[in-house]
């Protein structure tokens, strides 16, 4: 990013980047690139030079990738009810967005942090325990409730196979 379209922007550019170390990341922080970590990538637009060199330009290319976005991300709502992958397609969207707005970058960093949490959570043995106790009783109780549907009401099946 060039200083001339960070001001422009409102966004501070910084002075000089960090040397990178070498440093490794905490686990779960993200890739490694350089000692830069995906979270520490710099947030803003990834449009190409040219296209933040004019402003005019770089607006039609936020309004073009916000609407692309846009359809994508309604397109996962209207998956959500019907069969399709919704969330991944909203996430696809989100991801769209991400390439060009500060918000949608940060809510994707949020969303990927939360996800790194609870995998990690899920796999400590004492929640892996509990989860399986809690499918075991959930698919007893289901069962039990079938069962009980069966004696009382029989197998009845939806068509008519006698006529």
């Amino acid at each position: 990013m060039n200083a001339e379209s960070d001001e422009r922007d409102g966004v501070a550019a910084p002075a000089e980047p960090a040397p990178a170390t070498g440093d490794t990341a905490p686990s779960g922080a993200g890739e490694v690139t350089q000692g830069v970590t995906k979270e520490d990538r710099e947030l803003g637009s990834r449009a190409p030079g040219f296209i933040k060199a004019s402003r005019a330009l770089h607006l039609s290319w936020q309004v073009g990738v916000f609407v692309v976005g846009l359809a994508v991300v309604v397109a996962g709502i209207i998956m959500l009810p019907l069969p399709g992958p919704g969330w991944l397609v909203i996430f696809g969207g989100m991801a769209i967005w991400a390439t060009e707005f500060v918000w949608a970058q940060l809510v994707l960093r949020w969303t990927r942090r939360k996800v790194t949490e609870a995998a990690q959570r899920a796999l400590d043995p004492k929640v892996r325990r509990r989860n399986i106790a809690l499918t075991v009783i959930g698919l007893v109780i289901i069962a039990v409730l079938v069962g009980i549907y069966v004696w009382k009401f029989g197998i009845v099946m939806p068509w008519k196979i006698r006529e």
